[in-house]
């Protein structure tokens, strides 16, 4: 069942990057209302539910987690996500009055013994869980990396190794209840490199961090006027980050999560497929009108879509088709990393996404709508021209962009298409498509 805490319990303290002093209170929350932040320091006092929210990006937001809605915004929140995932609460309304939550002593366990003293209770609803059916899996750069298995319970296994001959390899593989949390991961802490503390504070980072609430590694491998709590404890507070960011898919997942050297960005992005296979589990599927030789529920991944057309990476642009209706419409999803190869000489000052590639993106769902027919399939869907191609605003890195074709007239072997593709509702490019196919 679900759970929330008994009664309310506060603190305060200071932001660990921001240094801004905060008062947060938690409170009890009604059964599915999941997990809410509220800035009662700004007008309106609005409410941010991680359910909806926008998850900032690492430029934005570097070596953190934060959330934003409605230009309300919240750092730091992984900490008090990975407590309240390790204690099994599913609902709470945190109130802050900044905002950043506060460091503490850079773990978890002030979060911890606010949420045991307040009480936890069993609600009247089903507690949120989803169970993992297919192996997922996130790339970054240096040989980060990141994979989530099918497992009955929850497990993380971190390596953390950094190119540093002062600091030693960490490996630890926890599986994780409450109690493996309590006394293994929330009571890890930060940490950083003594080099970089000067880099750090110039970007406007850990204001609030000393050496009480942060490690410090020295190149000599020491820790700077304080003393480890376990031997491997950056690896130990990388899982605790790990947990923080996968809550925010508002679901307690059973999965064996293997991470190399992630961090926050690759840790969301593996949230966020999580987050998408949550939904396509819960939906089973969009229904189309009439029949497809792609199956009668249809959301179609990555592998599914390689069945289709013949594109392959790094030439491939739709991460997903979310919906198909046969010789009507399709829609499909592409999801733009900041690390997309074209980004390191397309404006490199200032990324932006090239046009031709968003049309193409939209060409690539049109063409999954013309191959999925059961008499096209083996056949290869060619441009023969665009008309009334429009760019009305700039695709950035770490866009969602949600490519819509809808059919203007069908034939045996051509077809004319209108596609529209938008970010957060709105048109940023827009074209008609005439196709021809053609018999391998």
């Amino acid at each position: 069942m679900q759970k929330t805490i008994k009664s309310e319990a506060e603190f305060k303290g200071i932001g660990i990057h921001t240094g801004h002093k905060v008062k947060i209170k938690l409170k009890p929350a009604d059964v599915n209302s999941g997990i809410s932040f509220v800035r009662i320091d700004l007008p309106n006092r609005p409410k941010i539910n991680i359910r909806d929210a926008e998850i900032l990006d690492s430029v934005e937001s570097p070596r953190r987690t934060s959330i934003r809605k409605d230009g309300a915004r919240v750092e730091t929140i992984e900490h008090l996500m990975a407590s309240l995932m390790g204690l099994e609460i599913d609902n709470i309304i945190v109130e802050l009055d900044s905002d950043e939550l506060p460091g503490a002593d850079g773990s978890a366990l002030l979060f911890v013994e606010l949420l045991e003293k307040a009480g936890i209770k069993t609600q009247d609803g089903p507690d949120r869980i989803f169970q993992l059916r297919e192996p997922i899996w996130c790339q970054g750069a240096n040989g980060a990396s990141i994979v989530a298995l099918p497992s009955s319970e929850f497990r993380v296994s971190y390596t953390l190794k950094y190119e540093l001959p002062y600091i030693e390899p960490q490996y630890v593989s926890l599986g994780l209840n409450t109690d493996v949390f309590k006394s293994s991961i929330a009571p890890s802490r930060t940490f950083c490199i003594e080099e970089e503390v000067g880099d750090l504070k110039n970007e406007g980072l850990g204001r609030g961090a000393d050496y009480k609430n942060t490690l410090v590694v020295n190149r000599q491998g020491k820790i700077v006027e304080n003393v480890p709590r376990f031997k491997d404890e950056f690896a130990r507070h990388k899982v605790l980050d790990l947990m923080g960011d996968l809550y925010l898919s508002g679901y307690k997942v059973k999965a064996h999560v293997i991470a190399v050297r992630s961090g926050h960005f690759l840790n969301i992005k593996i949230a966020n497929k999580i987050k998408e296979k949550i939904m396509e589990s819960k939906n089973a599927g969009i229904k189309p009108s009439s029949k497809s030789s792609v199956g009668s529920n249809v959301i179609l991944d990555q592998d599914m879509i390689k069945k289709i057309i013949p594109h392959r990476e790094p030439f491939l642009f739709v991460d997903k088709i979310v919906e198909l209706v046969e010789d009507k419409s399709a829609k499909g999803v592409k999801y733009l990393s900041k690390d997309e190869y074209f980004y390191k000489g397309h404006f490199p000052g200032h990324p932006v996404t090239p046009g031709v590639l968003i049309l193409e993106a939209l060409a690539q769902v049109g063409g999954v709508l013309m191959l999925g027919k059961k008499e096209n399939l083996g056949k290869i869907a060619y441009f023969m021209c665009i008309d009334n191609a429009k760019f009305r605003k700039a695709v950035m890195p770490g866009d969602e962009v949600y490519l819509e074709i809808e059919v203007i007239k069908i034939r045996t072997r051509t077809g004319q298409m209108r596609g529209v593709a938008k970010v957060k509702g709105k048109v940023v490019t827009e074209a008609d498509f005439m196709f021809s196919l053609i018999d391998v």
